[in-house]
């Protein structure tokens, strides 16, 4: 059974509901809390698979980049963030570091120099 969720305009709590396709919108929702039926539908996100190469497409699409500076480290760290997310796969622990340090404001340069065979 799908699960609706509501906020409750008398006592101001999200709730969530159990309902069957047949009984949303024909049952009337009461809140366990207060006992009130004034609610507000709240949607929740919406979850779809894509392919790899989906995926991998928008990685090298730069208009899917968003206001990427290659000059701010921070800027670029949400873009590896990014890009190993879509990539799914286990990365090796110096990306983690990387990321982190470019979180962080540190310069790229300066990392490079700070972590022997590093492939940047």
């Amino acid at each position: 059974m799908p699960t609706y969720d509501y906020f409750c305009r008398d006592c101001k709590r999200r709730i969530s509901v159990y309902q069957s396709y047949e009984e949303y919108g024909r049952v009337s929702v009461q809140c366990p809390q207060c006992g009130g039926t004034n609610f507000r539908r709240i949607i929740n996100r919406v979850r779809f698979a894509r392919s790899e190469d989906s995926r991998l497409d928008d990685l090298t699409d730069p208009g899917q980049w968003g206001n990427f500076d290659e000059n701010d480290p921070r800027s670029m760290a949400r873009m590896m963030r990014k890009m190993g997310e879509e990539l799914g796969e286990e990365l090796p622990g110096e990306f983690d570091e990387v990321v982190d340090r470019l979180e962080a404001g540190e310069n790229p340069e300066e990392i490079e120099k700070n972590i022997p065979d590093l492939d940047l």
